[in-house]
């Protein structure tokens, strides 16, 4: 191979180096563009709309395994009861009670509703009502959160 063309062979190598590492560049900065615009917008779609209520629970003294064994299933007989309802959580895996506190919450039961007008219509009905008579003889104290997006 003559110098002239080895020269031209390098050159030629060199400039589709070059080309390819620009075209490398541009896809890059394409796709980086796309991804910072990305997960706003698929986190606002993706998110649920539907409302989780969680309460926790502290037992009246003498209060039997029996007695809150038929209060959790009660509860999660509910969404069959009460349409806006969508899921019931009762296996309590933790609960972080304050220091000092007298009364220790030892339950959580979460539901989860389609949406806030399900959860405000759940308030007083007579699945709500129906299920009280089993919970509130037993319960000594609550509290609740409802959280959605």
């Amino acid at each position: 191979m003559t110098l002239k063309k080895l020269l031209l062979t390098f050159t030629a190598t060199g400039l589709l180096a070059a080309g390819s590492a620009n075209l490398l560049a541009q896809a890059e900065t394409k796709e980086k563009k796309a991804k910072k615009k990305a997960p706003a917008a698929a986190v606002s779609e993706s998110a649920p709309k539907s409302v989780v209520h969680v309460v926790t629970v502290a037992w009246k003294e003498g209060t039997t395994e029996e007695q809150i064994k038929a209060v959790l299933d009660g509860v999660k007989a509910m969404p069959a009861k009460f349409p806006g309802m969508t899921r019931v959580w009762t296996k309590t895996v933790k609960i972080q009670n304050q220091k000092g506190a007298e009364t220790k919450l030892t339950n959580v039961i979460a539901m989860e509703f389609a949406d806030e007008a399900a959860l405000k219509s759940y308030a007083g009905s007579p699945a709500q009502l129906e299920w009280y008579k089993l919970y509130e003889p037993i319960r000594l104290s609550s509290t609740t959160h409802d959280v959605s997006n």
